[in-house]
């Protein structure tokens, strides 16, 4: 049977750049098969999408070396349009996809470049809409839909052109995990019913996991370095070695010292058979002794009885939401999309103002402080990185807070340089902010903040498009902030392995209420909290269930505690 897509021998190198990006790929992927392509940041597998859909060498120029077929075309010969009429893609920003001022307008795009005769293009728009459950935002502007919606709408608008292969660049990014969890399953869906090809390219692998994929391909280095079934690999210990998060109840059976059978079906915690490890891990467990959490009695952002709506003739967004946040403690803010997170830290911020209640930083009251004020202390690292960029050049962007403030130039370069090396991004210094990586600008936006000095730190989603290495990078320098300096900080987030990892406390929102208050690790084991609000259970959860224990949060704790006991010893050892 021949491959729907086929890769012979392929190199590509950019223009730009000195060395080759791909090295000698050799794939084949056959009609009707989910593959998941994941790597490192930088490791191909992008370029290798761009291959897929034509957009190299159709927009990115360069050396092209080897054979591509995709549906039997060649993507050189064809070009973008050519191709995109067997590829559709879903892009990981779908703001930058958007063309249409309604969802129906948008949807229609394909149909009306054919010129498809009106009654028929409004019946497939339809259709389209109905399969990804998004026929009741015809009329609705892309631009006020949440990031799933979004998601939804751009699947749409390809699946209209009825293409024989899909492929999604990081749909999970910016969605909350209820939201990842309806992507993946309409992905499933229409993989088994239409026999569409699907392409997940994705850095969270436990999300994409949740449904079964066929085969799992891992680039590293510009080249296959992995491509086998996920039973099989999840058995190994390649996952870890190549900087790739290994699903939670995976670590966790491997810390306990389980040898992992592929035949024990390893790629669901629903579907696994665990009789042969239960033992090794209540062993394993009941030598972890995890002490109690200290925190600070000092209270650094406290928030009391505070209100706010952005259109004073409906509801509220957030109402009544009061809560402290002590010196030095790290905090998460989750809850689904439009719950209000991002609302409450655009009051703290001071880019609106709270119709009632009251602000404090370090016990006073800062209503009247201007954003100016606020910034001196407060830094906000937002969701959406491209609201933030003001200058061309990385180094320039990172500098701005400090030239406005008029700080010595070379005590600029001092800190600039400090702040991009922990970001990873040093290398990148004077390169142009577009000509970087969706994640590689919001590494440069973390860097913009972290050279202020801030007492509290806010960020919107900081792990959003990054692999672990920099996910780990990144989330370690604030938690050596935090440790070392004391900083507080507020993370925005929809990434519950970041909730439970680095964060002792979360506050969970829904519906601009606050539901709960209580250790991470608490509530991703309480299934009311999640299901209210959008969140999603940690596999180690159902790994204690399914092994008996009677409190499940305590193995999630030993879990976190082993972990960060892990990484402790790895740092001295460096």
């Amino acid at each position: 049977m021949e491959p729907i897509i086929s890769f012979r021998n392929v190199s590509f190198q950019y223009r730009t750049k000195s060395t080759p990006t791909l090295k000698n790929i050799n794939l084949e992927i056959h009609k009707g098969e989910k593959v998941l392509i994941i790597g490192s940041s930088g490791s191909g597998k992008s370029t290798i999408a761009k291959c897929i859909n034509g957009l190299i060498p159709s927009t990115y120029a360069g050396k092209l070396d080897g054979e591509i077929t995709v549906c039997g075309k060649n993507p050189s010969r064809e070009g973008i349009f050519g191709i995109s009429k067997h590829v559709g893609t879903v892009l990981q920003d779908t703001d930058g996809q958007f063309i249409g001022l309604t969802v129906a307008e948008d949807i229609a795009f394909a149909l009306e470049n054919d010129n498809t005769p009106t009654e028929e293009m409004h019946k497939k728009v339809l259709e389209a809409a109905e399969t990804v459950n998004v026929e009741k935002l015809l009329k609705a502007v892309p631009g006020t839909l949440s990031g799933g919606q979004k998601q939804r709408v751009s699947l749409a608008g390809i699946l209209v052109d009825n293409v024989e292969v899909l492929l999604f660049d990081e749909p999970l990014a910016n969605l909350d995990p209820a939201a990842g969890k309806r992507i993946i399953s309409l992905i499933d869906k229409i993989n088994s019913e239409s026999d569409k090809t699907v392409i997940i390219i994705e850095h969270r692998l436990e999300d994409v996991l949740y449904k079964k994929v066929d085969r799992i391909i891992v680039v590293e280095d510009g080249q296959i370095a992995i491509d086998t079934s996920p039973n099989e690999l999840l058995s190994t210990d390649l996952l870890p070695q190549k900087g790739i998060r290994e699903p939670l109840y995976i670590a966790a059976l491997k810390h306990a010292g389980c040898k992992l059978q592929p035949q024990d079906k390893l790629e669901s915690i629903e579907s696994m058979n665990l009789k042969p490890y239960k033992e090794s891990l209540k062993n394993w467990f009941k030598q972890i002794q995890v002490p109690p959490v200290k925190t600070s009695k000092e209270i650094a952002l406290e928030l009391r009885n505070v209100s706010f709506a952005y259109d004073k003739s409906k509801s509220n967004t957030v109402e009544n939401i009061s809560f402290a946040i002590h010196k030095g403690e790290m905090v998460s803010l989750v809850g689904t999309n439009g719950a209000g997170k991002s609302t409450i830290a655009s009051l703290i911020c001071g880019f609106n103002k709270q119709d009632s209640g009251e602000i404090f930083l370090n016990g006073r009251e800062i209503s009247d402080f201007s954003i100016k004020q606020r910034g001196e202390k407060i830094g906000f690292v937002m969701q959406n990185q491209n609201q933030m960029i003001c200058k061309s050049i990385i180094y320039d962007e990172t500098a701005l807070g400090l030239t406005a403030r008029k700080i010595p130039k070379n005590e600029i370069k001092e800190k600039v340089f400090n702040a991009l090396k922990i970001c990873g991004m040093y290398p990148y210094r004077n390169w142009p902010v577009n000509a970087v990586s969706f994640g590689q600008k919001k590494r440069v936006t973390i860097a913009s903040i972290l050279v202020m000095n801030p007492e509290v730190i806010i960020l919107d989603e900081p792990t959003a498009g990054q692999d672990y290495a920099h996910y780990t990078e990144i989330m370690e320098f604030l938690r050596q902030l935090n440790r070392e300096l004391g900083i507080t900080i507020i993370m925005i987030t929809h990434d519950m392995h970041l909730m439970l990892e680095y964060t002792d406390r979360a506050i969970v929102l829904s519906n601009g209420h606050i539901i709960a208050d209580d250790k991470s690790s608490n509530i991703l084991t309480d299934e009311k909290i999640t299901e209210e609000a959008s969140l999603k259970k940690t596999s180690l959860y159902d790994l204690a269930v399914k092994c008996g224990f009677e409190n499940p949060s305590a193995l999630v704790d030993a879990f976190i505690y082993y972990e960060r006991n892990q990484r402790k010893q790895a740092e001295k050892e460096a």
